[in-house]
């Protein structure tokens, strides 16, 4: 069971961490001094990482936290949820800024890509 967790950690790591190449150089900025970690993959392995842990600990959380609102917005709430996890995970980035529209073009990028994925995993099982 707890393999089973953890590859399936390790698999959402690898696809957060494409993603985030993708969506940091289309919706965030790198700062002047920022230019050599935007070209190592070592930089997008660890923002995967960071959204993953982000979404994978915190989320949980801040959506239980959230329940009041989340039951009367009908779950709209979630988008927001979702932009803060990026919004964290660009804050703890060193170098990286993106706004509000960036994050949020950013979540639905991501949400699409793992809806994605997750079909074509449950095909294959």
């Amino acid at each position: 069971m707890v393999k089973k967790q953890f590859a399936g950690f390790l698999f959402s790591w690898v696809v957060s961490s494409i993603l985030m190449l993708v969506c940091l150089n289309v919706f965030g900025q790198f700062s002047s001094d920022a230019w050599l970690l935007e070209h190592t993959w070592w930089f997008y392995v660890l923002a995967g990482l960071i959204f993953s842990l982000a979404n994978s600990l915190l989320k949980p959380l801040v959506m239980l936290v959230a329940l009041p609102l989340l039951r009367v917005s009908l779950g709209a709430v979630t988008i927001l949820v979702n932009v803060l996890m990026m919004a964290l995970t660009v804050w703890i980035l060193p170098g990286v800024t993106m706004n509000f529209w960036g994050a949020l073009l950013s979540c639905a990028t991501i949400s699409i890509a793992n809806y994605l994925v997750n079909l074509a995993t449950s095909r294959v099982k």
